[in-house]
């Protein structure tokens, strides 16, 4: 599937919810759905600078594709995280690097989120794509 059609995906999931307290718990579902990351990678190195909340961000590279894992410890910002695993994770460096994130705005995540937990977005949303320039810069 591709960036766009997972993104396509998500903005219908939330188009079904009107009241934002209902799109926050499906938020929280997500999060609470995310596998731990191994505690290995609880460790500084991995910590997301720029975030209100601790937020580890872990990845690989596996056959052109980078893989993300993450965990936080704020299930807001787990379930933040959560979708952005799952709209870029399994895909190219390339592919990650140039998407527009577009269904942030489209769920209304963007204007629903303070300022703190907004520069954490754009934080781990950076820390992803450098991720993915490192990998494509080693390849």
């Amino acid at each position: 599937m591709t960036i766009n059609e997972i993104q396509d995906n998500i903005i219908d999931e939330f188009s079904e919810f009107e009241d934002w307290m209902d799109k926050y718990q499906l938020i929280i579902d997500l999060g609470n759905s995310l596998a731990p990351i191994d505690e290995k990678y609880k460790v500084p190195q991995y910590l997301i600078e720029g975030c209100q909340s601790r937020v580890w961000l872990q990845a690989e590279y596996e056959n052109g594709l980078v893989i993300f894992k993450a965990e936080s410890d704020a299930v807001i910002v787990k379930g933040i995280v959560s979708l952005l695993i799952q709209v870029l994770s399994g895909h190219t460096p390339d592919e990650i690097i140039n998407t527009d994130l577009y269904f942030i705005e489209q769920i209304g995540l963007k204007e629903h989120l303070s300022p703190t937990r907004s520069n954490g977005l754009v934080s781990m949303i950076r820390q992803m794509r450098l991720y993915a320039l490192a990998f494509k810069a080693k390849a």
